[in-house]
């Protein structure tokens, strides 16, 4: 998960610096997996603005320029070739000893066809920023001379990535992380509120729910009459600031959202919808192109949106190419919906589908923002594309989300091994928004918020069918109790600091500590030191061998031939671990190393089953005559020495 300062400003009021930042993330759990400035890699670019712009005299493609960039640099030739340099024109001067990360190369003042050049001007591909261009990039007449270019481009904004444990489905967004901080007392966390978007016309698109157990709400809504096309520069930087492309205002605004919020939404060009239903139902084994332009083939478990000419998206994961919008898009339609996360992790692995709405939907969404997520992005296309709005459409209802968890204050000693007063503890889960129910002298409940799905979603796992029916529902309430009271305590534990927990080792059962190996382990460490001294190396060899090789070392079952093997020469389970060997022989002797000793402990496969072996080889040459010494002149004749052993 990444994001940047700045946007992490937006609904977190702080003063920290950055190491503190980075710190408190470190000590609650968010792991940092990097820290990058834009900035570091621009250092010495500056604004200026060229005075004058005359043609080399020795060259018609080149132009003699004097530049002013403030602070030293009031007054300076510089020879540039672009096309589009003139007077007036402002532009990025790079000084002497300025190295430009997009050409790779360090500036030198010096002499071009025997003019003087004290800099460079420059294009945003030369910065690494852009696409190729015609020619230096123009600067607005706003601008401050001498400023330096990562400040003017407010590109001075540390982007931090973060590593998520897969239980953490709300730190996949910047307000949820901004929470987990101001929760661990590093700023406030400010309020978020969505302005409710009157409709003007019912919505001429509706829903129609066949496949409930995978999406059991969703909602939508029309706005027509938008101008689709480039995004405005905040989102434009926003989003690329955290390596995401700029697409279109429609496509970028979802995408904001989805990081912002941690609400993936979805948007149709309404145009190109058949009929007047969008229908969630299962795939029919149909070939769906997506928005990426690959072609999938879709499973009858899949969840897809349907209209009348057949699969528009698939659900939770990824649109569809037919239906996608385009900057002569004029209708749109949003669609926020709650899909099953077991569904969309199954679906996601068989197509390998990465996508960020599936790694946000399969960690399970905030239940309470499908609403308050539609209404944000549908005033944020109205904001910048224009249009006017529909009445909100839906089809299922809300599943109850509800759900209260108690915590025994001892358990936090106990389990925890944090001593944690009570007060404290009940502190950091009302910052993190738990909302205390009851509360005694020995423990608390709590409502647990709609964006914790760890702790609210029931359990995931079936239990065992032999089960009797009473004895299962007691123990999926205990489970409840126990995993919802264990959740908490690992809440308090992780805002008040988990390095904060004394270490304390693990009892001992007897005062003589158990060996650490079995004698069946020490015995093949006994085999391997063996071989060693003998001056074999050991070898670790696949499982797998081609069917021809296994044919020559006692035969190839079909019991044991693969359906789907990794490649063509890997379809046979070996029968003995010398397969292997004597490939990596011959692979050693074609390159003029025939003495090779070679050893392995691996298994050997027959249709009664398994059997771990050592094999071992070693080769060489022998002299064809008796008494002849080889020499590098006369060589002997090749000879391999083969053997092995059941070990177990």
């Amino acid at each position: 998960m990444k994001f940047t300062l700045s946007w992490l400003r937006e609904h977190l009021d702080f003063t920290a610096s950055l190491d503190e930042i980075l710190a408190t993330l470190n000590t609650i759990g968010l792991e940092v997996e990097s820290v990058e400035n834009p900035a570091d890699s621009l250092r010495g670019f500056r604004v200026a603005k060229i005075l004058e712009a005359h043609r080399h005299p020795d060259a018609d493609r080149l132009q003699v320029c004097v530049v002013a960039a403030g602070g030293g640099y009031e007054k300076v030739q510089v020879v540039c070739g672009a096309p589009n340099a003139r007077a007036g024109l402002h532009v990025i001067f790079a000084p002497p000893g300025t190295y430009v990360p997009g050409s790779d190369i360090t500036i030198k003042a010096g002499k071009i066809r025997g003019q003087e050049s004290g800099g460079m001007l420059c294009s945003l591909r030369e910065l690494g920023l852009g696409a190729e261009s015609d020619g230096i990039a123009e600067l607005p007449e706003t601008v401050v001379l001498g400023q330096a270019y990562a400040d003017y481009a407010r590109l001075d904004d540390p982007v931090i990535d973060i590593s998520i444990t897969p239980n953490r489905g709300d730190a996949l967004s910047v307000r949820g992380i901004a929470r987990d901080l101001a929760a661990a007392g590093l700023g406030h966390l400010k309020p978020w509120l969505v302005d409710t978007v009157e409709g003007h016309f019912d919505s001429p698109i509706s829903w129609d729910i066949q496949y409930e157990t995978a999406c059991p709400f969703v909602v939508g809504r029309l706005v027509r009459g938008v101008k689709n096309g480039p995004s405005p520069d905040w989102l434009r930087q926003r989003l690329e600031s955290i390596g995401l492309k700029s697409i279109s205002t429609l496509v970028d605004i979802t995408n904001y959202l989805t990081f912002d919020l941690g609400r993936p939404l979805h948007v149709f060009d309404a145009a190109k919808i058949s009929g007047t239903t969008l229908s969630l139902t299962r795939a029919a084994r149909e070939t769906f192109r997506a928005l990426d332009g690959r072609d999938l083939v879709l499973g009858t478990d899949d969840l897809v949106i349907v209209d009348q000419s057949g699969v528009q998206s698939l659900a939770g994961l990824i649109g569809g190419e037919a239906t996608g919008v385009s900057d002569d898009t004029s209708d749109v339609f949003i669609e926020a919906a709650l899909f099953d996360p077991v569904r969309i992790a199954l679906t996601g692995r068989r197509l390998a589908v990465h996508t960020d709405a599936r790694q946000r939907f399969e960690r399970g969404i905030d239940v309470a923002l499908i609403l308050p997520g539609l209404e944000a992005a549908t005033r944020l296309i109205l904001d910048l594309c224009g249009g006017e709005a529909s009445e909100v459409t839906s089809a299922g209802s809300l599943p109850d989300w509800h759900r209260q968890a108690w915590l025994r204050f001892e358990r936090l000693e106990s389990l925890g091994g944090a001593s944690i007063a009570p007060d404290e503890a009940v502190g950091i889960l009302e910052h993190l928004g738990f909302t205390v129910k009851e509360r005694d002298a020995g423990r608390a409940c709590f409502a647990v918020p709609s964006w914790r799905n760890d702790i609210a979603m029931g359990v995931m796992l079936d239990q065992a069918p032999h089960l009797d029916p009473d004895q299962a529902r007691t123990a999926a309430a205990a489970v409840h109790a126990i995993e919802a009271e264990n959740d908490l305590i690992e809440e308090v534990l992780r805002i008040h600091g988990l390095d904060s927990i004394p270490p304390q080792a693990l009892p001992q059962k007897t005062a003589i500590a158990a060996p650490a190996l079995t004698p069946a382990q020490k015995r093949l460490g006994d085999l391997r030191r063996l071989c060693a001294m003998r001056g074999m190396m050991e070898t670790v060899g696949f499982s797998f061998v081609s069917h021809e090789d296994a044919l020559l070392f006692g035969g190839a079952p079909e019991g044991l031939r693969l359906l789907n093997p990794i490649a063509s020469d890997l379809n046979q389970m070996r029968p003995t671990p010398l397969v292997n060997l004597v490939r990596g022989w011959q692979r050693n002797a074609a390159r003029g190393f025939s003495d090779a000793a070679l050893f392995e402990i691996g298994p050997s496969f027959h249709v009664d089953g398994q059997k771990l072996v050592l094999a071992g080889l070693r080769g060489g040459e022998t002299p064809r005559s008796p008494g002849v010494k080889l020499t590098p002149e006369r060589s002997g004749m090749p000879r391999l020495i083969l053997w092995r052993r059941s070990i177990r």
